[in-house]
């Protein structure tokens, strides 16, 4: 595939997806030079003046990092936009991403119909997250640059698809950019992604559990003590349905397995609302079922380099074999 010069050689095919309240600069720039594509929402730079500082922050450290180290395969950045009613800060943010020519724009909910002129405009990308056909149909009609398939598996909010199936599907319609999402946290799912006709991997909980991360320790420890049937599935706390931590659930005073359905329309990615004493994010710790993959918690640069020697190998291994 012809890759568009903005994606430059990567270590290793991976985009550290955006995590809601625990994306930072920290944990953004630790990613990109190390070679992996870093994220974070743009909601979590609060107050909104504050998304100012940190798109400074990572475009100085990563241009200084990239000039004391000619040659080393430094990534490019992206931010989330959530295109949704209850975001206000979407035309603020945006315009700041334009000003700093954000490299790469990851659109959620709604078709970026409108932003993908704009982000094209300064030269960017826009990749959008999707968990269907349909969703995917809408995001190309939208003229994206490439797709992420949340498929079932995958931290947050999460689709109901194999990734085998969604894969195959999407590629009937579609031979751009995929970046693949659900249960990825080794070097040897990176690669299996690849092999089924992803061109990327989009790793999120294993990058909760790491020194850079803005989870408490409490969050990071139960990802480590966590297999995949802790996992719990519910549209509850946002109006979308989401993949959640089962023991974050009951600790909050809420029986996992008898939670109601929530209308979609209930979602709200500022903040809860102010009558419900347990907030998503807050007290409810996303997590996807790769969990039981994830027992340590480190720098993100060490996690990265485990994740390349076990790319490495895998590949290795696979191409040897009779």
């Amino acid at each position: 595939m012809a890759w568009p010069l903005v994606l430059k050689p990567l270590s290793l095919p991976v985009i550290g997806a955006p995590l809601f309240i625990i994306s930072n600069p920290d944990l953004v720039i630790a990613q990109c030079t190390s070679g992996v594509i870093g994220a974070f929402p743009a909601l979590n730079a609060r107050p909104k003046e504050m998304l100012d500082a940190w798109l400074a922050r990572i475009t100085t450290a990563l241009f200084a990092y990239e000039a004391a180290h000619p040659g080393a395969e430094v990534a490019p950045f992206a931010v989330n936009q959530i295109i949704h009613a209850s975001n206000d800060r979407l035309g603020h943010d945006l315009d700041l991403c334009a000003a700093y020519r954000v490299p790469i724009i990851i659109t959620s909910l709604a078709a970026p119909v409108e932003i993908v002129p704009r982000v094209h405009a300064w030269g960017g990308l826009v990749f959008h997250d999707v968990i269907s056909l349909r969703h995917a149909r809408k995001a190309i009609e939208a003229g994206v640059d490439g797709l992420i398939l949340v498929c079932a598996g995958a931290g947050g909010h999460a689709g109901t698809l194999s990734p085998f199936a969604f894969v195959a599907e999407v590629r009937k319609i579609w031979q751009g950019p995929i970046a693949l999402a659900g249960a990825i946290a080794t070097g040897q799912a990176v690669l299996a992604a690849r092999a089924i006709g992803a061109d990327l991997a989009y790793v999120g909980t294993r990058f909760i559990a790491t020194d850079e991360a803005n989870a408490d320790q409490r969050y990071k420890a139960m990802i480590v003590a966590s297999e995949a049937a802790d996992i719990l599935y519910t549209p509850y706390f946002t109006g979308v349905a989401g993949n959640y931590l089962r023991r974050s659930v009951a600790e909050a005073g809420l029986d996992p397995d008898h939670l109601p359905d929530r209308d979609k329309m209930a979602m709200s990615f500022e903040s809860a609302k102010a009558t419900q004493a347990v907030k998503a994010w807050r007290d409810i710790f996303g997590a996807g079922q790769g969990v039981a993959a994830i027992d340590d918690v480190l720098p993100a640069a060490e996690v990265i380099a485990r994740m390349r020697r076990e790319y490495l190998a895998a590949k290795d291994e696979l191409c040897r074999a009779p």
